[in-house]
């Protein structure tokens, strides 16, 4: 029995498109467990001074044996933890954020973009995983959002700005 050309071949394409290694550029969690990056350890409990002195309980305030990463990575590195304001942003940042959300900021950010991030994989269709070669889904998703750098450093030294050395371009 003779088996067509163009079998093995498809069979052939199919077999290596398995055995793409997609690597960090893969979107989707490959897990359905918790995420152990969003799991903070609670500092070591510390009796206080005086038991007959105690602070009032503060209903939904923060506890004292509670991970607070910003000021701690504040504190670190060298500064104060009191410079950190209410909306956690410190002091010295507030005409940036201010100028940053001139136009205003939208409240529902992150579900628009859970929204319109659902919309792009609906549209990608059902049979999208059927693939015959390997696929970067991360260029694929943000490939209208590229840059490139070139044309970027041209264009600012065009304008006159200062710009860094760059290596040159690959054709």
């Amino acid at each position: 029995m003779r088996i067509p050309l163009g079998a093995i071949i498809i069979s052939g394409a199919l077999v290596l498109g398995g055995c793409a290694n997609k690597g960090l550029r893969q979107i989707e969690s490959a897990s359905l467990g918790p995420d152990e990056f969003m799991i903070l350890p609670s500092k070591p409990l510390t009796a206080p001074k005086d038991y007959e002195v105690l602070p009032a309980p503060t209903p939904g305030g923060t506890n004292l044996v509670d991970q607070n990463p910003n000021a701690d990575a504040i504190v670190a590195l060298g500064g104060r933890a009191s410079a950190i304001e209410s909306t956690g942003v410190p002091s010295s940042d507030g005409t940036l954020v201010a100028q940053a959300s001139r136009y205003g900021v939208p409240a529902n950010t992150r579900a628009t973009i859970a929204a319109e991030d659902a919309k792009f994989r609906n549209r990608q269709g059902r049979l999208s995983s059927i693939k015959l070669f390997p696929v970067d889904r991360y260029s694929q998703a943000y490939r209208k959002q590229i840059l490139d750098p070139y044309a970027e450093s041209r264009r600012f030294r065009g304008a006159g700005l200062p710009t860094p050395s760059s290596p040159p371009e690959q054709n």
